[in-house]
């Protein structure tokens, strides 16, 4: 069972940019579609970015098109989200999530398609 840990958030100011980490142990991410999802106080938690575990195809929400890129290392076993060009509205805690079945549609957006979570770590932007 893979067990999934965030770190890499903190308090930035509007426009700068931070690198979110999500480090596996238990399993090999690269037999994952791994995702991040964020949720700020009051709000549902919502998909951010996605990446198939072939490493071919990667998803954005509109609003982080160009602005945040997911990635894998596959050495490390690590998952990064970096963030550029942060805004306000980007305050929440993210979370990095595994997928463990590579076979039939991913329908990446959806919180059940995805088995394994990390306890997610916080990242506020101030104006």
């Amino acid at each position: 069972q893979v067990q999934l840990v965030e770190s890499g958030g903190g308090l930035v100011q509007a426009g700068g940019s931070l690198r979110l980490s999500c480090a596996a142990s238990g399993g090999t991410l690269s037999r994952y579609n791994m995702a991040w999802f964020r949720q700020a106080p009051g709000k549902e938690r919502e998909f951010v970015a996605a990446l198939t575990w072939s490493g071919g195809s990667t998803y954005y929400r509109d609003s982080a098109k160009g602005r945040f890129t997911i990635s894998r290392d596959n050495a490390q076993n690590t998952v990064y989200l970096q963030m550029n060009s942060l805004k306000p509205e980007d305050t929440a805690v993210y979370y990095c999530a595994a997928d463990s079945d590579r076979s039939g549609t991913y329908f990446y957006r959806s919180f059940g398609e995805y088995n394994y979570w990390g306890q997610g770590t916080q990242v506020t932007v101030s104006s």
